[in-house]
């Protein structure tokens, strides 16, 4: 049996999400362990973690409000009961999923929110459906809630500027924080600097040992989202601020089990996702107020630096990891709209003044 190394965070992070996984599996009906065994292949442990926090909404949902359903347990409901349900059932589900109260706290979701329970709902029952175990598909009858379009909150390059100053400096920071600033301002500087100079995710940055950077070819391997690995590219100014980084990584002594980590915290651990993403929240409410930063605007404000400069929607996609091209035509093809606008002005069909001249 091959045993999980505690330095490889993203197999930490695995082992983690099949805990999790095991203690919700045993809340539902026995019948979705057979459902989650037949997606184990093609879905990576966070996705079913996330359906099955779904499935169990869904669930208690129907236990709640569903007078069938109320008189048995969760654990207990057969699966039957699938078949049984219609699409106004379905709808009803995702009615609530809007506003609702749990221990006490008040819950709401928007369109993405729903999009996503229903996708899990759509997989839950197409599994049992295509293997021929229910005879109906009532999820396949419930159409995907219409998004609105979000604008895309990214960094101007001034912003871009001023925000690596102030990591540099510090100015803006609290007096409590330019206490901190003076032990992790090297660091700090090193990992703003390749989220920006790379559009990697925030998971992918904190999962990065020290052996994964190459400074020969320039490029840091990452694992992305799915569990397959890629190399990504970087240029002089990510290389120096790593390297600058790294003179000062190799007179740290890490806790055990984190050696092989690139960026450690004060105590010498790993860094964790929620640290970064405070750190770009204390480093960008100093430059904008006005924007609300996380690290994965700091992602747009690359995605979109890079579709500007080479208009290549394709060389984007790979850069960023979208398995889809469309996934990245939705967040950046807009850009299409202001470059066609910006071209409305550069064609002069008279000078001006001419037509002033005429009528004179």
């Amino acid at each position: 049996m091959a045993v999980m190394n505690p330095n490889n965070y993203h197999d930490e992070q695995n082992k983690q999400n099949i805990l999790k996984m095991r203690a919700v599996l045993e809340t539902l009906p026995s019948f979705c362990r057979t459902f989650f065994r037949g997606i184990e292949e093609y879905t990576s442990s966070r996705t079913r973690l996330a359906y099955a926090y779904d499935l169990r909404l869904f669930f208690e949902f129907l236990h709640e409000k569903n007078p069938v359903c109320a008189q048995t347990e969760i654990k207990n409901f057969p699966l039957e009961v699938l078949e049984q349900l219609t699409r106004i059932d379905i709808e009803e589900y995702l009615e609530y999923m809007s506003y609702y109260e749990k221990d006490g706290r008040e819950i709401t979701n928007d369109e993405r929110g729903k999009e996503r329970k229903l996708a899990a709902l759509r997989s839950f029952y197409n599994y049992f459906y295509q293997s021929e175990l229910i005879k109906s598909n009532p999820a396949s009858l419930v159409p995907m809630p219409k998004k609105h379009a979000k604008e895309i909150i990214r960094l101007e390059p001034n912003e871009v500027a001023m925000l690596l100053d102030q990591v540099e400096d510090g100015t803006k920071l609290t007096k409590k924080e330019l206490e901190y600033h003076k032990k992790t301002k090297i660091r700090d500087v090193a990992l703003l600097t390749l989220l920006l100079g790379t559009g990697i995710r925030v998971s992918e940055c904190v999962g990065l040992d020290i052996q994964d950077v190459n400074f020969d070819v320039c490029g840091i391997k990452i694992r992305r989202k799915g569990g397959y690995e890629a190399v990504v590219y970087f240029g002089e100014e990510v290389e120096t601020a790593l390297l600058d980084y790294l003179e000062e990584r190799h007179h740290m002594i890490p806790e055990q089990g984190h050696e092989n980590a690139l960026f450690l915290s004060l105590q010498n651990r790993r860094m964790a996702v929620r640290s970064v993403e405070n750190l770009v929240k204390k480093y960008s409410s100093r430059v904008t107020t006005l924007k609300k930063i996380t690290p994965h605007k700091l992602r747009s404000t690359y995605g979109t630096t890079l579709y500007q400069e080479t208009g290549d929607i394709y060389l984007v996609a790979d850069v960023l990891g979208h398995k889809d091209v469309n996934t990245t035509r939705k967040h950046y093809a807009a850009q299409d709209d202001e470059r066609r606008r910006r071209a409305a002005n550069v064609v002069r069909l008279r000078e001006k003044g001419a037509d002033d001249m005429t009528h004179s």
